[in-house]
Formats: structure tokens, C-alpha cells, sequence
């Protein structure tokens, strides 16, 4: 099945089930102060949980846009080590605002992945919140009853408040949720181990696949647990992910969602994609991280985080630039390349999401300006670096850190990326006593007197 199949299947079974089916959100968050980018498919429907909007249509559900590159949740030096982890990806979801709860929840998931999608019934396994002795929870045992009517109880699993609990923060809304798992292994490794033991385990081929979250409190400044005038269901489903098991893949890089990009990219380069995951593969895991952050730039791009110094631009840049490092020291490129991967983005994703059809110039002759822009001082911070001669153990002192930055626009994230390659480490702590340094001269050169005001 087709990534365009999976996801407009998902839609429209939630559409039967009497559910608004709805736009993704902006990434880029513009009137929250808590959050810079959109990060669960959640983040649109606070106000509703919060009790601060009510809600015109009680199900609604959606394919939402999201970023993880910051603050709690970032995945950015993930991308590309292993098989699943992203900046941009899409999240599957489906909420109900004080209309239905457990019951259909399970019961709609477990339909649309066994009838609808297909998924072995077998490979699936379920965890659910084991209860906290601290905020006087049970065990939620409402779930655990849902599930025994489709799974025996050997695959319902047991796990605490790190797994199974959800907060949105430190108070707000909160609840137990019931977390299904796939195990994508071959027969053989599946009768040799347990599925169970691996849940939870960080093993690439027993993933999370699903999360519905029940959200039933609130969580008070105290600290105390207070119920919910209403009881609400928030539901969120990695979309790459599914398509990977659905296309029987074992990384979401070998999925319609990333390969026809990795395969153009291949195409330019002259360099062949052989999908390894060993640390040596540094070609391999340019591909990967090239591709992701495509994604993650033009998306952000579109929703208006054009690439700057501050703020969610400065995200971008960063992202931007990382893969820029990539495919200039792994893949021998030396041109601006990303730009020229647009169209095929564009081809996979702008039906469903118009704003890269619309803004397709716009985003092309960005990128493209960024990377050239970046290419001009890249080789001269790769020379400074290799002239540094780094070995495992050492550091490289704030002030070479913050040259680096300043001069040649390496963003710290990178230079510590470069550094780790090494075996060594960067003195961040010096780094940011020369930003602030720098910060602090800039404010007193644009300060000048004219007439009786002060214009900074």
C-alpha cells in the first residue's frame, strides 16, 4: 500500500466513525510563548483540553505536521544513526472531546490495524499504566479489560508513569494511555525471544506504533491529581512508521516516504544507497539525514520560519546546515543540492499538503540561497577543524567553539557533531560565555544618541 493510500485510508475510516476530518496545524507555532513548533498532534487541540475553547465538533481526527528538534522532545542527532527517528514527521490522530472514551478508542485501533490495514494480530502487544502508589493511582484495569477482548492476556503489559502516563506539563490535563506495539522480527528470532521482554527496550524492530492517551485529570500546581469535568481521548500514530510496517520494510528510510528522494539524491551524487546503519556508513546516513531534514526546511519554510539568527529560523538555518555538512563531506558534494530534491518532495506530499505547491519558488530559491551561502564558508571551518588535529579526549576551548560560530556559521550543535566524531568534546560552557560576550557588544554598537532619544 501506497503512502498516500495509508494515509488517506486512516482518514476516511475515522470519517465512517463520524469524526471532522480536519488540517494539519501549522509546524511553525506563532501565538504560544511554550512551544516554537508544533510537536504532537496534539498541540492545536490545547485550548480544548485546557477548558478554555469549546470544542464545534466533538471527533475529529487528522495527519499533523510536527517537528522535534528542541526543548524535551528532540530527535535531531538521532536522525540518521538509526531507522526511525526524525525532525519532520507526520502524526496520525483521532480525538474525542468528552464524547467517547475507552472503549471505542480500542476497539476503532484495533479495527483499522488488524481488518482495515491488514497487520498480523500476532505481532501486536499492548501496554497499558500499571497504576503510582504516589499519586494514588490504580492500575488501569478498565483498559486491560477492553484489550483482553482481543488479545490474550500475556501480551497486555504492564508499565509505569515513564511509559504510560501522559502530561501535557508540569499541570495541565493529563491521564493513563495504552501504547501498541508491533514486533517486526523474523519467525526465527520471535521464537528464540519473547516479544514481551522487548517491549519498551529501544529494539528497532519492536517499535511503538500507536499511543491513545485517556485523559481523565488534571494535574494541579500542588502537584495533586484533580479529575476532568469531561474525559477526553487523544490519539497519535507515527505515519512513518506505519508505512514502514505496512510496506514491509524494516527502517522508514526503505518506505515510499523517504526513497524516492534518497534514490534522486543517489542519482545526483553518483553514489550508491546501500542502506547500512554500522557507524562506518557515514555515506548511508548522509543520505538519511540530507532527506529528513529536506523535509523538516521546506515544511518550516512554508509556515513561514524563513532562516535567520533568532528564534524558530535560526532552527531552521541549523537543520539546513547540518545536512549541508553531510553531503558535503560524505557524498562529495560541493553545489547546492537540496533545492534540486524539492519537486520530488513535492510530487509525494503537495496533494495533502498544498502550502509546498503554492510556495514552491519561494522555498526553492530560499534553500537554495542558504546552502550556496553556508558552502562558501564550510571548507574553511572543515580546515580549521582539521587543522585542530582532534583526538579522543580532547576539547576545543569556547572561544575556537565561538569563532566557528561567528565567522564561519557553524552552528554549536554542528561543531560538537564534528567534535564526537572525534572522540572529543567542546567547551560549552566557554562557547556560551563568548556568545554572551558578543551579545553584549552588539547591543552597545547599535546604541547611538540622536537629539534626546536613545535608539537601540
Amino acid at each position: 500500500m501506497k503512502s498516500k493510500k495509508i494515509r488517506e485510508k486512516f482518514l476516511s475510516f475515522f470519517e465512517g466513525k463520524e469524526h471532522k476530518v480536519v488540517r494539519s496545524a501549522p509546524m511553525v507555532i506563532k501565538n504560544d510563548p511554550t512551544l516554537m513548533f508544533t510537536n504532537a498532534g496534539m498541540n492545536q487541540f490545547k485550548d480544548y483540553f485546557l477548558g478554555d475553547k469549546e470544542a464545534s465538533d466533538v471527533r475529529v481526527t487528522d495527519s499533523q505536521k510536527c517537528l522535534r528538534v528542541s526543548g524535551k522532545h528532540n530527535d535531531l542527532e538521532e536522525v540518521g544513526l538509526d531507522s526511525y527517528h526524525h525532525t519532520m514527521f507526520e502524526m496520525l490522530g483521532n480525538w474525542s472531546f468528552g464524547d467517547y472514551f475507552k472503549e471505542e478508542a480500542i476497539g476503532w485501533a484495533w479495527e483499522l490495524l488488524v481488518t482495515e490495514y491488514g497487520i498480523d494480530a500476532d505481532r501486536l502487544y499492548v501496554s497499558i499504566f500499571e497504576g503510582d502508589d504516589s499519586d494514588h493511582l490504580p492500575i488501569d484495569e478498565e483498559a486491560r479489560n477492553i484489550w483482553k477482548k482481543y488479545l490474550p492476556e500475556e501480551r497486555i503489559l504492564l508499565f509505569g508513569k515513564r511509559d504510560n502516563f501522559w502530561e501535557m506539563g508540569e499541570t495541565g490535563p493529563c491521564g493513563p494511555c495504552s501504547e501498541i506495539h508491533i514486533d517486526l522480527r523474523s519467525e526465527e528470532e520471535r521464537q528464540a525471544t519473547d516479544g514481551a521482554t522487548l517491549v519498551n527496550r529501544d529494539h528497532p524492530l519492536v517499535i511503538e506504533l500507536w499511543n491513545l492517551v485517556f485523559m481523565q485529570y488534571s494535574r494541579l500546581e500542588t502537584g495533586a491529581l484533580k479529575p476532568l469535568p469531561a474525559q477526553h481521548v487523544d490519539t497519535g500514530m507515527g505515519f512513518e512508521r506505519l508505512c514502514m510496517v505496512l510496506q514491509g520494510k524494516t527502517s522508514n528510510y526503505d518506505s515510499d516516504v523517504f526513497m524516492p528522494l534518497i534514490q534522486q539524491l543517489s542519482h545526483i551524487s553518483e553514489i550508491p544507497y546501500t542502506g547500512k546503519y554500522d557507524s562506518e556508513a557515514k555515506k548511508d546516513m548522509a543520505f538519511r539525514v540530507v532527506v529528513d531534514h529536506l523535509r523538516a526546511v521546506a515544511f518550516g519554510i512554508a509556515d513561514g520560519a524563513l532562516p535567520s539568527n533568532t528564534g524558530a529560523g535560526y532552527v531552521i538555518r541549523r537543520i539546513l546546515r547540518r545536512a549541508v555538512r553531510y553531503y558535503y563531506s560524505f557524498l562529495d558534494i560541493k553545489e547546492p543540492v537540496m533545492f534540486a530534491l524539492l519537486t520530488v518532495l513535492i510530487d509525494q506530499m503537495g496533494d495533502y499538503f498544498p502550502e509546498l505547491r503554492q510556495q514552491k519558488d519561494l522555498i526553492s530559491k530560499i534553500i537554495k540561497t542558504e546552502e550556496k551561502s553556508f558552502l562558501e564558508t564550510l571548507a574553511s571551518g572543515l580546515k580549521k577543524l582539521d587543522e585542530m588535529n582532534l583526538q579522543t579526549g580532547d576539547l576545543i576551548d569556547g572561544d575556537s567553539a565561538f569563532e566557528l560560530y561567528d565567522t564561519y556559521g557553524f552552528p554549536i550543535d554542528l561543531t560538537r557533531l564534528i567534535a564526537e566524531e572525534h572522540g572529543a568534546k567542546v567547551d560549552m560552557e566557554g562557547f556560551e560565555i563568548a556568545l554572551h560576550q558578543q551579545r553584549m557588544r552588539s547591543k552597545k554598537d547599535a546604541s547611538k544618541k540622536v537629539g534626546d532619544w536613545r535608539v537601540v
